[in-house]
């Protein structure tokens, strides 16, 4: 499984992806408004010199012409592993289209049940984003979601798009996602920290940290 990242803050980034676990990092507008970043094409440039993988920048339209004008516009001035996101709605399928058949990596968002993700399978989406978080919110159940799209997508080898599991709200929402063969997690900050964690890993640790003391030894003279 992929890990890309669900922020717009770039020392996060940085900090993670010194880890060698990021693939590639999801923006929207909620997350740049939340950064404070006052220029948009200038933080998905600095995010796209920081991870070689996809950095997904979102189109602010809603209607198809100026959705396609803003995807250009995104296309033309920002490196190339920038995948344009758009919704999941005609207009966005549309540009998706458009923008796949030129060879530009589309990233489909808000997608909330398994006839959208086959919609966008066919309009050719890079990856589609269904929102497993927002679906537990509302009391359904997100991690079926993946399933169903999961056992969709193998049936049809022609269907290229990944599943790109989004609304990631704790490491078993990972970990899941990953027994059901979803090709990627988009994870905030935060919940890829406690995928370190287990109480015996720190236990185990402080035995060692204890018994080498106890040596009076030193590996560095």
């Amino acid at each position: 499984m992929k890990f890309f990242v669900d922020t717009a803050d770039v020392k996060e980034i940085k900090d993670l992806a010194a880890t060698g676990l990021l693939d590639g990092v999801t923006t929207n507008p909620s997350l740049v408004a939340k950064s404070g970043h006052s220029n948009f094409l200038d933080l998905i440039r600095e995010i796209c010199a920081i991870v070689d993988g996809p950095v997904s920048a979102e189109v602010a339209a809603t209607d198809y012409e100026p959705m396609r004008e803003e995807a250009l516009y995104l296309v033309k001035n920002l490196p190339r592993n920038v995948a344009i996101k758009v919704p999941l709605t005609p207009a966005g399928l549309k540009v998706c289209k458009e923008l796949s058949e030129k060879g530009t990596m589309v990233n489909v968002t808000l997608c909330f049940s398994p006839a959208q993700a086959i919609l966008a399978a066919k309009a050719g989406a890079t990856f589609v984003s269904p929102f497993v978080g927002r679906l537990d919110d509302i009391g359904e159940n997100g991690m079926q979601l993946i399933a169903d799209i999961c056992e969709i997508y193998m049936a049809y080898p022609n269907f290229k798009t990944e599943v790109l599991v989004a609304s990631v709200r704790h490491p078993q929402h990972v970990v899941q996602a990953a027994k059901m063969g979803a090709h990627v997690s988009t994870i905030p900050p935060a919940v890829i920290r406690q995928l370190f964690g287990h109480p015996l890993t720190d236990k185990g640790l402080a035995q060692f940290v204890a018994d080498w003391a106890k040596t009076g030894q030193k590996i560095i003279p």
